[in-house]
């Protein structure tokens, strides 16, 4: 895979760009820029180079329609305004625009309406990604979060083009690298959730990789009950006693110490008021919804003695502050050794980047991912069809 940053000679190309400026909108508004705000670096690049770039990218599931509150107007003059460079947005369908009607606009930006209003986006169509392909002279791919989608604009048309990764799938790249391949050890990861099957795959990949894998949130309730305690009313996952002992035997062959709570914090419903309690002293109407303080000490202690540490789910129901101590305590252990330079850290999936960004830390962590689906799919030891298409 090459780096369009590696590039010199690029003076009048037109770039297409593949960005996921797939921001949350309330009425038209954007509510969370940070997907927007860790590609301008490559735009800016791209501009310094005397570029013209055709920015393709989506927003929310219009399934193949136009839906005008779907638009990327919101995003347009978002970057107009950070970047302070006029933007045209192009409308027009796509299959009318030819590559030398570009040069009419005076814009080095043009922002293509959503790539996703085209049903033949998602269906990976190899005519409209030789289409998109005809309006450019090189193809770059920033959009890492899309990357584990067969669509057209992400794994089509390469196909066509030179092709490039930006800047911001590079440090992706990279940053998922230090955690699964290019390791400095010892190397620890806290993963959380609701279902552990839907975490499964990641943790049989990382556990011939890693030290120690910490369970918490709800995933960690099956291995309570698995080890003969009562979880009370306790979100849990029905028939997974098969994938525990997997976990559970993988583990020991492969020398990695699996952790879940010694205490916990409970109480009757999601507003009680949290009571700290043993594992043998949890009641039939109490619900487990945070870890509790020697777990806490637990955790801190392996964060403590890990060089590199992945973080992905919260440790408890955090939305209630009652119930976001354990989060919040991991949270500030890791960005304490991260500010001692003694570790490296990663963290990724949204309600583990909510919770960091309440606690105003998102800059305090080496590497953040927003990717969603395509950070899971990559720890899982899968092929992203995006970086495929880029090698």
């Amino acid at each position: 895979m090459q780096s369009v940053s590696k590039l010199t000679n690029l003076q009048g190309k037109k770039v297409i760009l593949r960005l996921d400026l797939n921001v949350p909108l309330n009425n038209g508004e954007i509510i969370d820029a940070t997907r927007i705000d860790k590609v301008l670096p490559t735009i800016e690049f791209l501009l310094k180079q005397n570029t013209k770039i055709v920015i393709l990218s989506h927003i929310g599931r219009p399934k193949g329609k136009v839906i005008k509150d779907l638009s990327l107007k919101p995003i347009q003059e978002d970057i107009e305004k950070k970047l302070n460079e006029k933007i045209k947005l192009i409308e027009k369908n796509i299959y009318e625009i030819k590559k030398e009607m570009l040069d009419n606009f005076n814009e080095k930006i043009l922002l293509i309406e959503n790539i996703r209003f085209y049903p033949d986006e998602e269906k990976n169509d190899i005519n409209f990604a030789k289409h998109l392909a005809s309006l450019g002279n090189i193809y770059v791919n920033d959009a890492f979060s899309c990357s584990h989608r067969a669509h057209a604009s992400v794994s089509e048309i390469p196909k066509f083009l030179p092709s490039f990764s930006g800047l911001q799938l590079d440090l992706e790249i990279s940053a998922l690298k230090k955690i699964t391949s290019n390791i400095t050890k010892p190397v620890s990861c806290i993963i959380g959730g609701s279902k552990i099957s839907t975490k499964i795959n990641i943790i049989k990949n990382l556990i011939s990789k890693f030290d120690n894998i910490v369970i918490v949130g709800a995933m960690a309730n099956n291995l309570i009950e698995h080890n003969g305690y009562n979880i009370g009313k306790s979100l849990k996952e029905e028939n997974v006693n098969s994938i525990v002992n997997e976990i559970l035997s993988l583990s020991k062959e492969k020398n990695c110490n699996i952790i879940f709570p010694e205490d916990v914090m409970v109480a009757n419903d999601l507003n009680g008021q949290p009571k700290i309690k043993e594992l043998n002293h949890i009641k039939i109407d109490e619900m487990i919804l945070d870890i509790g303080p020697k777990t806490v000490e637990s955790i801190c202690n392996i964060i403590d003695n890990s060089n590199t540490i992945l973080w992905n789910g919260p440790a408890g129901y955090f939305e209630n502050p009652n119930f976001a101590y354990g989060s919040t305590a991991i949270a500030k252990k890791i960005v304490e050794k991260n500010k001692e330079n003694k570790i490296y850290s990663v963290v990724g999936g949204g309600d583990t980047v909510s919770l960091i960004n309440s606690l105003n830390a998102l800059k305090e962590f080496n590497f953040v991912s927003t990717a969603g689906g395509a950070f899971l799919e990559y720890l899982e030891g899968k092929e992203l069809p995006g970086i495929s298409a880029l090698n």
